[in-house]
């Protein structure tokens, strides 16, 4: 008999929510997906950058999380645009950034397990300390955490994380 639930860890659904925290505690700021690549990795690993004990445990070659993650994350943005939580917003030489939409809130507000409650708190701390910065002092802080050759498959040469500091 083949199993029908949805798979729930490293998927399209949790990525897609981990973003729409993200993109809510920064909200109305806009990003690219190369960026919410670097915030999804950054929000379960908070503990190496300083912040809350990261949620996610510290096991060794973690190192290629982000050439896989990009994908769920293009997904889970996707899904969460479907369902009305992430709005897309053209920027011409920037390309494709996103947003939280006007509605992510008040489902942000329902989520309540201890988990989502951990990482409503994390995204809150990464919109105050992390998401603040230049697109250059993040990726610094991406290669200096992950590895250099992690970083390099970024789509955008843009200089600033938010469509506000162009």
């Amino acid at each position: 008999m083949t199993d029908l639930r949805p798979k729930l860890f490293n998927s399209t659904i949790e990525t897609g929510v981990r973003s729409v925290l993200l993109l809510n505690a920064a909200f109305p700021n806009t990003y690219d997906v190369t960026a919410i690549t670097w915030f999804d990795h950054l929000i379960v690993h908070t503990g190496d950058i300083g912040g809350p004990t990261s949620l996610h445990p510290d096991v060794p070659q973690r190192s290629g999380e982000l050439l896989v993650r990009r994908r769920l994350v293009e997904e889970g943005l996707s899904m969460m645009r479907r369902l009305h939580l992430v709005d897309f917003v053209p920027n011409g030489s920037a390309g494709l950034l996103y947003r939280a939409s006007e509605e992510a809130g008040g489902i942000v507000e329902l989520l309540s397990t201890p988990y989502a409650i951990a990482l409503k708190e994390r995204a809150s701390w990464m919109a105050n300390h992390v998401l603040t910065r230049t697109r250059d002092d993040v990726e610094k802080l991406v290669a200096s955490r992950v590895g250099r050759w992690n970083i390099e498959f970024r789509s955008n040469g843009s200089n600033n994380m938010e469509s506000g500091n162009d």
